[in-house]
């Protein structure tokens, strides 16, 4: 900046025309880089290489979810019956060759985890419900929003070709769905962006981990050079000696504990680890704590040290269910319902069935017996509390 200023002084001092800089915003900035963080990108696939294929505790943590939440029992119903053989149910069951029911959910559910969206594709049948479902990858997605926001088309891409799914009918050919982004109409948030930097912290944790043991980052020990008379150094032929001696019988798992012989002035001095150093798996720890939940799962699970919320483990295997698996399941099968029901007009309503989830058997059994001995409700009404479907009138009067 100092210098630009003088030259343009001295241009302007020798008559000639002042210098034009090629950018209008290069005068105000200010190039520095001493102390800069470097945090790693925030895009979807970095994030999945960092958090996910990279790390430990987000891979589980993503795993734990998207498994528990695909293994739930799902039942189909409307207001009368609850079924047990529909069209619906049978795609659900056999969405496409590839797949069953839980490799598509798990699928779906781990989209939305790492990206914030998951996108199922309905490829269509000669009529009324689609013939298969196919999940798509959500880093390859993109939304076209139309002139009032709404989405008009989606583009997928992958090998440099884009194939678009126009929305023209009633009905959208994939349905996108979403987790809350505060800033992004069209776009969920990820939990891992949430947890990005203590993905960061954790996975630096490990390399400097890493770095200790191949005995870069601190050596165990050194030897000290005291000196004797008229020589004030090694010479190079003593350091080479020294050297190849220590790397032959005194590296690696055969030569462990073995006594060593020092002479001419060398001595040992062991390196423990310094207070900071011991910081650092402390930090580790925090860090992955911090991962876990952001994801919504119980440190305990994923058996991260020092977590004592719950107070064993059942507590917070119920915890997981009710605060994490549950709304995400039930969010995405609402979802996947309303979307297939509206390929053949019926209101049929998809979900978890709660009274299958053993995490939840206690808590269920609890509500059953309190319903049940409520006599001043009708069986209707008890049915009502319970998610069930009513009983043909006949059936009530019973």
């Amino acid at each position: 900046m100092v210098f630009d200023f003088l030259r343009r002084q001295d241009t302007r001092n020798a008559g000639s025309v002042p210098e034009v800089k090629a950018s209008a915003t290069g005068r105000v900035v200010a190039h520095m880089s001493a102390g800069r963080i470097a945090w790693s990108p925030r895009d979807t696939v970095s994030l999945t290489k960092q958090a996910f294929s990279g790390n430990p505790v987000g891979f589980r943590a993503v795993k734990l979810i998207c498994e528990a939440a695909a293994a739930l029992p799902l039942v189909l119903q409307d207001r009368d019956t609850r079924y047990v053989d529909h069209p619906i149910v049978r795609l659900i069951t056999q969405p496409n060759s590839g797949q069953g029911r839980a490799e598509l959910f798990e699928a779906l559910y781990g989209q939305m985890l790492l990206s914030g969206d998951g996108y199922l594709e309905a490829v269509a049948g000669d009529a009324g419900l689609p013939f298969e479902l196919h999940v798509l990858r959500s880093d390859r997605m993109s939304v076209v929003p139309g002139a009032d926001g709404w989405p008009v088309a989606y583009v997928y891409e992958v090998g440099g070709r884009k194939h678009r799914f126009n929305v023209t009918g009633p009905v959208s050919p994939v349905l996108h769905v979403k987790t809350f982004h505060p800033q992004d109409d069209h776009y969920g948030l990820s939990p891992l962006q949430a947890a990005a930097q203590a993905v960061d912290v954790h996975n630096s944790a490990s390399r400097w981990s890493k770095g200790l043991l191949d005995n870069a980052a601190r050596p165990s020990g050194a030897i000290v050079w005291k000196g004797t008379e008229g020589q004030g150094h090694l010479t190079t032929e003593q350091y080479d000696r020294l050297t190849a001696e220590m790397e032959a019988h005194h590296q690696g798992a055969r030569n462990a504990g073995r006594p060593m012989l020092l002479e001419g002035g060398l001595d040992w001095k062991p390196m423990g680890f310094s207070p900071s150093d011991m910081e650092f798996q402390k930090t580790k720890e925090a860090a992955a704590r911090e991962i876990a939940v952001a994801f919504g799962v119980p440190p305990m699970l994923l058996g991260i040290q020092g977590e004592a919320t719950y107070s064993n483990y059942a507590e917070a295997h119920r915890a997981f269910y009710r605060q994490t698996v549950l709304p995400l399941a039930s969010k995405v099968t609402h979802a996947v319902g309303r979307w297939l029901s509206s390929f053949t007009g019926e209101e049929i309503v998809l979900s978890p069935d709660l009274d299958q989830v053993p995490a939840l058997a206690v808590e269920r059994d609890a509500v059953w017996n309190r319903v049940a001995g409520a006599e001043f409700l009708t069986t209707a009404e008890k049915r009502q509390l319970l998610g069930l479907p009513a009983l043909p009138e006949e059936a009530q009067d019973d």
